[in-house]
């Protein structure tokens, strides 16, 4: 059930950040919905293994390839999923940021109480 509640989320993330942005488009709410399974798809299958391969230069960065990691994954959802288009690579790293904050935001409202 929380899965599916995160899922919604994201895709409520991803229509505000298409609104916000001029560089994405999202043509509609199941399109939205489509982008919320394939960015998770793709965070948990294509993101480990980009992390692995591309480790000498995400440490000599500091960890800010991993930045770029994360607008390639758009990048490449946007080239997976029809009725989601993200402009460039730029709006992508944009999108990518909007959209870790707008989830941590909205899955913090999910965490279960302790019970003491």
């Amino acid at each position: 059930m929380k899965t599916i509640l995160r899922i919604l989320l994201t895709a409520l993330a991803v229509l505000v950040i298409a609104y916000l942005l001029n560089g994405v488009t999202v043509e509609s709410y199941t399109a939205a919905i489509i982008v919320a399974i394939v960015l998770g798809l793709l965070r948990l299958i294509v993101k480990p293994i980009l992390v692995i391969l591309t480790l000498p230069v995400t440490i000599i960065t500091l960890g800010l390839f991993l930045f770029v990691i994360n607008a390639g994954i758009v990048l490449l959802a946007s080239n997976l999923v029809n009725g989601f288009a993200v402009s460039g690579f730029w709006i992508a790293l944009l999108f990518s940021l909007l959209l870790s904050f707008f989830q941590s935001i909205l899955f913090s409202f999910l965490k279960d109480e302790k019970k003491g």
